[in-house]
């Protein structure tokens, strides 16, 4: 059976010499790998439309209950070609995308997250990092708008896939909290963390910012401007609570790290 939708290449594994196994995030179907017969030659007639990031129109062919169904086309509607061609854009956008493979289910459709994900590389695109810098959110460049964008991503994606951490109140009982706990992914009072160890204090500007950035959509996000020590907190609460979730570090996550 053909099916046609919109995707964006998560990531491409080679298959045999020339084949390769190509994982979307689809409009209709979710998570979803593809089978690409010979895109490795150069007559293929995929073009570049398989590259990291692309944005395509495809048309696949197999059964319903197929595990790898095949590629018969794909059609560019943005290349995205401007991430790539800077190294430190490509692993920041790099963290959300391994974010979207490990949490987001196989054939699991979930609109919201594919029109987040297809937004944040347009914004991302407008606000290109250059190059690493000694701090992640410095004044150099853009680097501080996409590491907004970047951020916004993480905390909008978690709370779709149902992981989001609680800032708001304590996880137990809902009375007002400052300290987060990682083994809870919340926020406890005095009384519900007793005899928990390792909070990290938080404080009342980091949960209003926080909690607005589950709200806002991406134009609003782009109309502010955050602190540095404000992206800093906030990214660093997101990346522990991953981090503990799937029992190790985005591996993109760590490069960023050893690049500095």
């Amino acid at each position: 059976m053909l099916k046609r939708t919109e995707g964006i290449v998560l990531r491409t594994i080679s298959f045999g010499e020339a084949d390769l196994i190509v994982t979307y995030l689809t409009h209709d179907f979710g998570i979803l790998k593809l089978f690409a017969k010979s895109p490795r030659k150069i007559k293929s007639r995929f073009g570049s439309s398989l590259e990291p990031l692309t944005h395509s129109r495809i048309s696949f062919w197999g059964k319903e209950d197929a595990s790898l169904p095949r590629l018969t086309q794909s059609d560019i509607i943005s290349s995205f070609q401007s991430i790539r061609d800077y190294l430190y854009s490509f692993i920041k956008t790099s963290e959300i995308i391994e974010l979207t493979i490990h949490f987001a289910a196989e054939r699991d459709t979930n609109r919201m997250v594919y029109f987040l994900l297809l937004n944040t590389l347009r914004d991302i695109e407008n606000n290109l990092f250059t190059k690493p810098t000694s701090s992640p959110f410095t004044k150099d460049g853009n680097n501080r708008d996409e590491n907004l964008i970047i951020i916004h991503y993480k905390v909008k994606f978690l709370k779709f896939m149902g992981y989001t951490p609680r800032l708001d109140a304590c996880g137990r009982c809902g009375k007002s909290g400052n300290y987060f706990y990682i083994s809870e992914g919340s926020i406890l009072c005095g009384a519900c963390a007793n005899g928990i160890d390792s909070p990290i204090r938080v404080s009342p500007t980091v949960i209003k910012f926080y909690n607005d950035l589950l709200l806002w959509d991406p134009k609003k996000i782009n109309r502010i401007k955050p602190s540095e020590n404000l992206l800093s907190e906030v990214s660093g609460i997101i990346n522990i609570h991953i981090k503990y979730i799937l029992s190790r570090p985005l591996k993109s996550e760590s490069f960023i790290y050893s690049m500095r």
